[in-house]
């Protein structure tokens, strides 16, 4: 009996590079180590984003996949019509904690897409969100609310191994300690 692998994907709107590297390079980040499978990004290209992730890949293992779309409204529409379910995160949604077993459920059927905002988010994006997702009411960074809600998916990513690494980091409480395969 073949299993079903349902992937779990990241948009990040409107990627600024005068204003936006470290955030949405964060974003991309915590979507890879919170078990993500592919993260997109709009706005502005940004090659040095994607060297970042694909030198994270070669360092740390795993086969996180990164890519920049032209047009992310089309791409997030495009998903949706495919059967995807799409979460917005956003400070005006509905509570994650009253949403989050629901979300679970779905994750087991359909792939899902997480859109986290860049600059103001157009009104098309909360009309095509199947949820818009609320990390409390109040202003916070994208990059917490994508961490928080990968964890309340799956709080098993913590403890994540990547496949194919060649560094290695072994916890301990005074010193760093990384392994080199």
């Amino acid at each position: 009996m073949t299993q079903n692998v349902y992937k779990l994907n990241i948009l990040r709107l409107d990627h600024r590079p005068y204003r936006d590297k470290r955030i949405t390079t964060h974003c991309a980040l915590v979507g890879r180590a919170f078990g993500a499978d592919e993260f997109y990004f709009s706005g502005t290209e940004d090659s040095g984003i994607i060297t970042v992730i694909t030198k994270t890949n070669e360092n740390w293992g795993g086969n996180y996949r990164i890519e920049f779309v032209e047009d992310a409204l089309s791409y997030a529409k495009n998903f949706k019509e495919n059967g995807g379910v799409i979460i917005h995160l956003t400070m005006y949604g509905l509570r994650v904690q009253d949403k989050i077993d629901e979300i679970k459920k779905l994750k087991r059927t359909k792939d899902l897409l997480l859109i986290v905002g860049g600059a103001k988010v157009p009104t098309e994006y909360f009309q095509l969100a199947n949820y818009n997702i609320a990390i409390g009411n109040q202003p916070h960074s994208e990059v917490s609310a994508l961490a928080l809600v990968l964890y309340l998916l799956d709080a098993s990513c913590l403890s994540k191994e990547f496949n194919n690494s060649k560094l290695k980091i072994m916890p301990d409480n005074n010193f760093k300690k990384i392994i080199r395969k």
